[in-house]
């Protein structure tokens, strides 16, 4: 009882027009919104930044990518050992998600979020990184594999860059196919046609067809080498194990990047340089921006 009279006794003080109940009133009504707004930015900003990982061939510029996107320009690098993550933020040049729709004639500044870049070793040896970032219970936001436009003009070069990004979209492949629910396992890929300035280097459409004819070779020598060794048989086909290591639509002829939407994997193949004349940045807006529609 004397709690409740306690309560009617503050409820007929509040709604009273003594000063001091119209004074606290108003304290509550400015300062809960304040209060409310402080909260919820702190645990906004609490929480760690989207991650993209950066993959491909030693010697694709994945690095000088990473010091560009970083710090401005780009830095003389060595052969990574070891993973590298940096923290970066989206230019004003490039547009975040959320700006996409933005007017014109808006006035306001544009979001420029942080993100984690995470650079992986591309050495044949060391790419376990690579898979095991991507195959982890935490997915990354995006991936960036990187090819240096003009070593898929040689036939080495090309099978080796094919296999390892075959590899990569297996997995992403895997993982949303896999995965019970599809929230969280569309995972973007950007191909980076990087060293387009060099006078070697193929055009990023036909980079994008070279690598799709030296993919469609990979999934079919993977697909025969298991049939041949006897680790696939009637069994495996029936019960589905060939079909999910196969890339891509199964059993097409030819592979093609967009069989990977239907697996939750979109992919673009964009063109640019890390490194200018004189050392100095190049030309990286499209990535930029991709990585701003993914934000």
């Amino acid at each position: 009882m004397a709690g409740s009279n306690s309560i009617e006794v503050w409820m007929t003080w509040a709604f009273s027009p003594a000063i001091s109940a119209i004074i606290v009133t108003l304290l509550i009504s400015l300062l809960s919104p304040v209060i409310i707004h402080y909260f919820l930015y702190r645990k906004a900003n609490s929480k760690e930044p989207p991650t993209f990982l950066l993959v491909g061939p030693s010697g694709a510029g994945k690095t000088s990518l990473l010091t560009l996107l970083a710090n401005g320009t780009p830095s003389p690098t060595h052969t990574s050992q070891s993973p590298t993550t940096a923290l970066c933020q989206l230019p004003s040049s490039a547009k975040a998600r959320e700006d996409r729709y933005r007017s014109e004639h808006d006035t306001t500044s544009l979001s420029r979020p942080k993100f984690l870049l995470s650079d992986t070793p591309g050495h044949g040896k060391l790419r376990h990184h690579a898979t095991t970032a991507i195959s982890g219970p935490k997915a990354p936001k995006g991936v960036i594999f990187v090819v240096d436009s003009a070593a898929v003009s040689s036939t080495a070069g090309l099978a080796e860059t094919a296999e390892f990004l075959h590899d990569i979209l297996l997995l992403l492949q895997k993982r949303h196919t896999q995965a019970k629910t599809s929230k969280g396992t569309e995972i973007p890929v950007l191909v980076a046609a990087n060293k387009q300035d060099v006078f070697t280097s193929l055009p990023v459409n036909l980079v994008q067809s070279r690598l799709e004819g030296e993919i469609d070779k990979v999934r079919q020598s993977r697909s025969k080498g298991l049939l041949d060794s006897g680790v696939a048989n009637e069994d495996d086909v029936i019960n589905g194990d060939e079909e999910s290591n196969w890339l891509g639509e199964y059993g097409s002829k030819e592979f093609s990047f967009t069989q990977m939407g239907e697996h939750g994997v979109d992919v673009k193949v964009l063109g640019g340089n890390v490194v200018g004349n004189d050392e100095k940045a190049g030309q990286v807006g499209e990535w930029w921006d991709w990585i701003g529609d993914n934000l």
